[in-house]
């Protein structure tokens, strides 16, 4: 299935029915009077959060959505049925905006969380209600009143606990299909990965959400490579783990410059814990990678310094440590 994790669409609250205006004809009964009723209530355009889906897909192609109309009222004082209200599933943690992405309605992230988007119409009056002493035979009835509409775009952010980060070729990819059974594409070239892609790491029984964000480069806030769009998959996340190519020669560079995007996009990105995983140790000389990582150490200078873990994703070393230290740091959230 294709991922889309944003759409723009144009949602229609059911209109309302019309009030009826009738007389009661019986035998027997000379005056019978009015006896309209009441138009029927129209739909509501209703949101829900649904579990198991990860693309908001389903809207790419299908863009208008209207609930259905109220039912005009009838004779004998029957009022009409009410339209049906439209529920839309979307995946959980998607976030409902205005079309201008100003103004944020709902953050549909829980499971079967719901948000009435727009209201349907009211049901006209029935001839009914307009008698009085001096108005025995009213004529007049109600027009159901107009649904609400708008047009909303819907933004979806992943729910994960884990987000992987970094250059494109840092090995995240290899990474996620070493802990988790995600199947994602590797190759040795740039951008192997367009988009998010998730797998369940598993630590002593415990399950946690990783989702492995298609490589930033610098510049990506300006739109340079893939942007950043996808860093909106990372707002959620508990802990970020920023992974560097051990390949690299400067390693703090290749970080800052990682770190600056981060900043540059926003969303409290810089404010959640991180754990630095420096990857492909195995593709080093054993005295150069001491020696690039105490560069890269006495680069935060009297900064606090993040967490370090040496791994190789592909040769499988470090990853118990790995693992433990995730686990160990994601136990403090609980």
């Amino acid at each position: 299935m294709k991922f889309l994790d944003r759409a723009k669409i144009y949602i229609k609250a059911g209109d309302g029915g019309n009030g009826a205006a009738s007389f009661r004809h019986e035998k027997y009964i000379e005056f019978g009077g009015p006896n309209g009723g009441d138009g029927g209530k129209g739909g509501d355009v209703i949101f829900r959060a649904v579990p198991n889906v990860n693309t908001l897909i389903d809207y790419r192609f299908q863009t208008k959505f209207v609930a259905q109309r109220g039912q005009n009222g009838m004779g004998k004082m029957r009022t009409g049925y009410s339209g049906e209200d439209l529920y839309l599933p979307v995946p959980t943690g998607t976030v409902i905006l205005s079309e201008n992405e100003e103004i944020e309605y709902a953050d549909l992230n829980t499971d079967g969380m719901e948000y009435k988007a727009v209201r349907g119409g009211n049901g006209g009056w029935g001839n009914l209600h307009f008698k009085s002493p001096t108005n025995r035979a009213p004529r007049q009835a109600n027009d159901g009143l107009p649904g609400e509409e708008r047009t909303v775009v819907l933004r979806l952010k992943l729910i994960a606990d884990i987000g992987l980060i970094g250059f494109p070729n840092a090995g995240k990819s290899t990474l996620l299909s070493t802990v988790t059974s995600a199947r994602p594409k590797i190759a040795n070239y740039p951008f192997t990965t367009l988009n998010p892609q998730l797998g369940v790491m598993y630590a002593h029984k415990r399950e946690f959400v990783m989702v492995d964000l298609p490589g930033l480069i610098e510049g990506a806030h300006t739109g340079v490579g893939l942007g950043d769009r996808f860093l909106g998959h990372a707002e959620r996340t508990k802990l970020i783990l920023h992974v560097i190519d051990g390949t690299e020669e400067d390693w703090s560079a290749r970080y800052k410059a990682i770190r600056h995007e981060m900043d540059s996009y926003g969303g409290k990105l810089l404010d959640k814990p991180e754990i630095v995983i420096i990857n492909k140790i195995d593709a080093v000389d054993t005295d150069v990678l001491k020696d690039r990582m105490d560069a890269f150490k006495k680069s935060f200078g009297r900064k606090k310094k993040p967490q370090i873990v040496q791994i190789s994703a592909a040769g499988h070393l470090g990853i118990e440590e790995m693992i433990n230290t995730i686990e160990k740091q994601m136990l403090e959230f609980k």
